[in-house]
């Protein structure tokens, strides 16, 4: 989530604010590099080499006032505003050498096609996977259906993946058997806790949204279902995304 106006408003120049972006993707591919090293040297690989996905929140995530999660902008932000929002920071950290570009938790429509359409203004290479975040699991937060957004991501040959981020989990499977019908593009999921964002008070709410249903459990449910990656979004924790790989690698033989 962080911006270059974001970096801005704290004071910084423009190039450091535009390098801060190059070094978290160096940083992240340096990490990925040294383990990927260490693991060969120590055993054969029983997965495959990890890649860098250059994260690119929503505008209502720069914001910071919860319109991240009702897609709200207001009447003065429009599609060229987004894409002139997006440009630079797509720009620099499709430079700083990732492995894919992930836009994640998009709330509306306009803010998908405006994305698109950046992606083929500025031709970039790097594949690109587009993620939304829903409130109750048929549509996006703004209330617009899956179905008109996936149409505009299917046109686009720049756009790999599909899927949904920061989402309740026991919404996914339904989201998941939604899109197969819609798309022959992969899709990705990486839910939230579960846990509701009170962007008011600007503090996480708990909630019991799936009972006895461990995240692990699920995520063997939704790679059923037909989901090619899985993760965890806001909340969940590097012991969560331990249960879930250890999940998929025993349901897949690994």
């Amino acid at each position: 989530q962080a911006t270059i106006p974001g970096f801005l408003a704290r004071g910084l120049l423009l190039e450091e604010a535009e390098g801060l972006l190059r070094t978290s993707v160096q940083l992240a591919r340096e990490a990925r590099d040294e383990f990927w090293k260490s693991t060969l040297r120590s055993s054969k690989p029983v997965y495959n080499r990890a890649l860098v996905a250059a994260s690119i929140g929503s505008y209502g995530a720069y914001l910071a006032d919860g319109s991240e999660y009702s897609g709200s902008y207001g009447d003065d932000v429009t599609a060229e505003k987004l894409k002139d929002f997006h440009r630079r920071r797509l720009q620099v950290l499709a430079s700083a050498g990732p492995d894919l570009i992930a836009f994640e938790a998009i709330p509306n429509k306009m803010e998908a096609q405006a994305l698109v359409e950046l992606l083929e203004e500025e031709d970039i290479q790097v594949p690109s996977w587009i993620c939304f975040s829903s409130v109750d699991g048929k549509h996006l937060c703004s209330g617009e259906s899956f179905g008109d957004c996936l149409q505009i991501l299917n046109a686009s040959e720049k756009v790999a993946i599909v899927g949904v981020n920061c989402t309740p989990p026991q919404f996914v499977e339904g989201i998941i058997r939604d899109f197969k019908k819609q798309t022959k593009k992969a899709i990705a999921v990486y839910p939230n806790s579960g846990e509701v964002w009170d962007g008011r008070a600007k503090r996480w709410l708990p909630v019991e949204c799936f009972g006895r249903k461990s995240f692990d459990v699920m995520a063997r449910r939704w790679q059923e279902a037909g989901a090619s990656l899985v993760g965890g979004c806001c909340r969940t924790t590097p012991s969560t995304i331990r249960a879930v790989s250890n999940a998929l690698k025993s349901r897949n033989g690994q």
